[in-house]
């Protein structure tokens, strides 16, 4: 059961740049918010992950530096701005929420999620 909505997403050749933006319903009690990715036959794996009360951010290895997670100032929305994309990055991305802030990046700490949108790098 998906609560969040999410959009954005597509496909774009390596080295391009995606946005994907979540929204949280105001029903949602939440502290913290993320994205995460599952490729096929991999596990999902956090990519980028915020604390909505001071905007503290947490990033895979493999994404920092070209990823960055944000949220609006009614801190219901999250964006995830993808740059200098990689074939690797291609998988489904979902954004997720929690009532609690972990510091974490494991799928399982997070009660919320998005129904889920792929992304697709080409060389």
């Amino acid at each position: 059961f998906q609560q969040l909505a999410q959009s954005g997403g597509g496909s774009v050749q390596a080295g391009g740049s995606l946005r994907l933006s979540c929204e949280i319903p105001f029903r949602l009690s939440t502290r913290s918010g993320g994205w995460f990715r599952q490729a096929p036959g991999k596990e999902r794996e956090g990519v980028a992950i915020i604390y909505s009360i001071d905007g503290l951010t947490m990033y895979a290895d493999s994404v920092k530096g070209r990823f960055s997670v944000s949220q609006d100032g009614s801190k219901k929305k999250l964006y995830l701005d993808m740059s200098s994309l990689k074939p690797n990055d291609t998988a489904t991305y979902y954004c997720a929420a929690s009532p609690v802030w972990y510091a974490d990046l494991s799928a399982e700490k997070y009660n919320y999620w998005g129904q889920g949108t792929q992304v697709t790098v080409s060389s």
